[in-house]
């Protein structure tokens, strides 16, 4: 049996479950594959740092060029732009097939990585960057090739789902949950790339690569976090039958009797009925439209140590086998050319919230308003706070999908009407 040589970059919680894998189940991947698949080494800065796995010491090393140059396969999980970049190019540069994690990289640098792999003819795979455990990527580029995909939603991030699950199920505020998600270990001690959305953001642009054939980068992804969300956005969801979930969606849509793409990630309302919205915890699911197939949904655990490792195995193994049986490495970079549509650009719907002074032709100025920017509302409820002429009233409105333009153009107007106290909130709902 032939042997191929694999190099580990990186031994954090899924480093060392990777590395654990290679070695406790050495036999059954030989058998799957048709090759013993041997961990020459393990760079890492620091080979003395206590890890959650005991590993044979002298498999660690601070020399990641050297290793990376004798490897048929490459893995690296140190996250981050570089080294990771310039690893990555050192092993296809010298015909090693490398298997990643690092969804930051792909989205800012990916379309390049592909071309230099596609060149050397080298796989590049990255299962475990977008939802852990969860197989979408393949399924996206592979099971529904045949097909169209019009829309992809996705909840991508475990700790805003988790924040956002707790404020729901509790009436926490988001300052209340974070800390909450901290102590656990759900979220990090700086949570910027998770609450603001900028780890959504990536997943999201790798996301509508696949599915809509074209390069997306970060650039092309508007974003937009959950730290404004309030417990009281989430109790008027949960009184008018939403729930609030942070999503990355790509959607196909049409820009002047053109094709166009958009890719955006923000706090969204969803029925409860819909299916993403029964998603709990730091549980991550995709939810797929395409023509054809019609509605599909990936459910699982999007991150932690053993649940990723899943994922890199995965690439790992079908790696393996390509190199086993021949046939093309290449990393089937998109060959398509759809424009990616500016925020102004997409078709959604808005729940906004406003606070109003409770008096005759409140209703009547802020309908104009909406009409005079050819929005309609959908539903309309009112709350009463106080019992005498000049209270306060709170109006929550959900529209029709319109333009992001027009539904912006709508809110601005709104607020400079003197029966307005404040807009209180302003949330795009989907699902409906």
């Amino acid at each position: 049996m032939n042997t191929l040589k694999v190099a580990l970059l990186g031994c954090g919680n899924v480093g060392s479950q990777v590395a654990r894998i290679l070695i406790n189940d050495a036999e059954d991947l030989a058998s799957r594959t048709g090759a013993r698949l041997e961990l020459t080494g393990i760079a890492v800065r620091n080979p003395n740092v206590p890890r959650d796995v005991d590993l044979p010491k002298d498999l660690f090393t601070t020399d990641a060029e050297a290793l990376v140059e004798n490897a048929d396969i490459v893995i690296e999980l140190m996250g981050g732009m570089e080294p990771a970049r310039t690893l990555m190019l050192h092993a296809i540069g010298h015909g090693a097939s490398v298997v990643t994690g690092n969804k930051a990289l792909l989205a800012a640098d990916g379309a390049a990585l592909f071309q230099k792999a596609d060149a050397a003819g080298v796989r590049l795979a990255y299962e475990a960057a977008v939802a852990g455990a969860i197989p979408i990527l393949r399924p996206i580029r592979d099971s529904l090739s045949g097909d169209r995909i019009t829309r992809v939603l996705g909840i991508v991030n475990g700790t805003t789902n988790y924040i956002l699950d707790a404020m729901d199920s509790t009436g926490a505020q988001f300052a209340d949950a974070l800390a909450e998600a901290q102590r656990l270990g759900y979220a990090e001690a700086d949570p910027t790339a998770d609450v603001e959305g900028h780890d959504a953001a990536a997943k999201g642009a790798i996301l509508a690569s696949l599915a809509f054939h074209t390069t997306f980068d970060l650039a092309n992804v508007s974003c937009e976090g959950i730290s404004s969300v309030t417990a009281e956005d989430i109790a008027a969801a949960q009184d008018a039958g939403f729930v609030i979930k942070l999503l990355a969606i790509a959607e196909k849509l049409e820009n002047d009797g053109e094709p166009g793409v958009s890719v955006r990630v923000h706090p969204t309302l969803l029925p409860r009925t819909h299916p993403l919205a029964a998603v709990h915890g730091a549980f991550n699911a995709v939810f797929v439209e395409a023509e054809n197939a019609g509605e599909l949904m990936f459910y699982g655990q999007g991150a932690g140590g053993a649940p990723t490792a899943s994922a890199v195995m995965g690439d790992v193994v079908s790696t393996a086998r390509r190199l086993v049986l021949g046939g093309p490495l290449g990393a089937e970079t998109p060959t398509g050319h759809v424009q990616a549509l500016p925020m102004p650009m997409v078709t959604t719907s808005y729940s906004i919230g406003l606070q109003v002074t409770d008096q005759p032709g409140v209703l009547a100025a802020v309908a104009r308003v909406f009409a005079d920017h050819g929005v309609s509302i959908e539903t309309m409820r009112q709350t009463i706070h106080g019992d005498g002429t000049g209270a306060a009233a709170e109006l929550r409105f959900v529209t029709h999908r319109a333009s992001e333009a027009a539904l912006a153009a709508t809110v601005e107007a709104i607020k400079g009407l003197d029966v307005i106290i404040s807009v209180t909130s302003v949330l795009r709902v989907e699902g409906v």
